[in-house]
This record gives structure tokens, sequence and C-alpha cells, in this order.
């Protein structure tokens, strides 16, 4: 299938309310250029680096999301450059994006990342730790909703499991801490080997990468925007 027919067939999967993002980390400008055109015009990045180079040679209505582990030296790097940090995963880092945001005038959209899965590698708050989160501290912060990721396994009760237990904490922060936050709107969870399942529990927000995209890229070029 093209990148045109796997986008097509992917929305048509997905309810109307539900954003996709296509993950576009290690593709190449041509490949993410070509799903533009097919009308995706939201894009996900890992990588600062690899998200200032593909800014400028691709178009300018493209929104950006920035969806890896983002270190404190970098936050300048991604401030202002993404439409939303989906991965702010401690207060350091918030702290910082805040004070960057604050530098450059702006109000960044974040989501906060959720510790839900069994695996020690992946990133996140604690749910506890969340719960206790006081947006009034946050002037240059507007906090969105949250974001997680499921274990990488075959168990789906596993995984159903965890992702209820983030729409169950986006549930009781909206309509609690959240509640007179109307842009506090996003569960973001589920990707290419999971979102029926995280569709099922009430995500509003996928990231889609190989189910787009071919094989992914270790090395790339970046062409002049034409």
């Amino acid at each position: 299938m093209t990148i045109a027919e796997n986008i097509k067939r992917l929305r048509l999967s997905l309810p109307r309310e539900v954003t996709l993002v296509a993950v576009s980390k290690f593709q190449t400008v041509s490949l993410v250029r070509e799903a533009y055109e097919a009308g995706q015009h939201i894009f996900g990045e890992n990588r600062s680096q690899e998200l200032l180079e593909k800014i400028p040679v691709l178009p300018h209505d493209i929104q950006w999301h920035f969806i890896g582990h983002l270190q404190t030296n970098k936050v300048k790097d991604v401030v202002g450059k993404a439409v939303l940090i989906q991965s702010v995963d401690r207060t350091r880092l918030l702290r910082a994006i805040d004070l960057q945001a604050e530098k450059l005038g702006i109000v960044q959209d974040v989501l906060l990342q959720v510790h839900i899965a069994s695996e020690d590698t992946k990133h996140g708050y604690s749910p506890k730790e969340v719960l206790e989160i006081q947006k009034e501290a946050w002037t240059h912060v507007r906090v969105c909703g949250l974001m997680g990721m499921a274990s990488f396994t075959e168990d789906k009760s596993l995984v159903r499991s965890e992702f209820q237990t983030l729409r169950t904490l986006f549930d009781t922060l909206k309509t609690g801490p959240f509640a007179d936050e109307p842009a506090f709107v996003h569960c973001s969870m589920g990707m290419t080997q999971d979102y029926t399942v995280a569709l099922e529990e009430g995500s509003t927000m996928v990231r889609i990468g190989s189910a787009i995209f071919p094989p992914r890229l270790t090395t790339l070029s970046f062409p002049e925007k034409p």
C-alpha cells in the first residue's frame, strides 16, 4: 500500500473526534511530504535535532508534535516550534518549558506523560504525582491532557488495563482540578501495535508510524525546500 492508502485506511478506522498524529521519526522529507499531500498535516517527532531540520524544508502549516523524551537542555529547540509537547514527564522539565515560553512571550501547550506500563524503561509521572500537579504554578504552560505508552507485549488484557488507568486518571482531572480548563481535552494513547485497544478505552489521539510509513531509516538527508 502507498502512504496515501495507509492514511485513508487509518482515517476510516478512527472516530471523527480522534486526532491522528503521524510519527515521522527517521522518515525522509519526501515521505513526510507525501503524507502531507495525502491530507495528513499533524506529525510527531522524537528528536529535537530532526525536528529543527525538517521544519524549514516542509510546509509551514504542518502542526508538529514533540513526542520523544526531552532533555532540559533541548527545551529551547522545541518550545515555540512544536504545537504540542506530548512528553512532559517530570516537573523539572515542565519548569524549563515554562521559563523558555516566558522568554518567548508565548504559552506552550503540553501533555503530561504518565508512566502506565509495566516496563521500567518508559518515562513519566506516576498517577499520584499527576494528581498533585498545581496548574496555577505554570504561567506560560497550558496543560492540555495526558499521554501514556502501554507495555510492549502481546498481552492485550495488560495493555487494556494500562489504558484504562490513563483514561480514568484523565477523567478524574477533567472533572476535578482541570474542570475549568477548556483546553484539557487530550488523552493521547495508542500506537500502531495497540491503537485499536486504545480507541476502545477512550483515546482521543493516536500516534501512528509504521502503519503509515515504510520501515524507518537510520540516516537522513534533508534537501532544500523547492
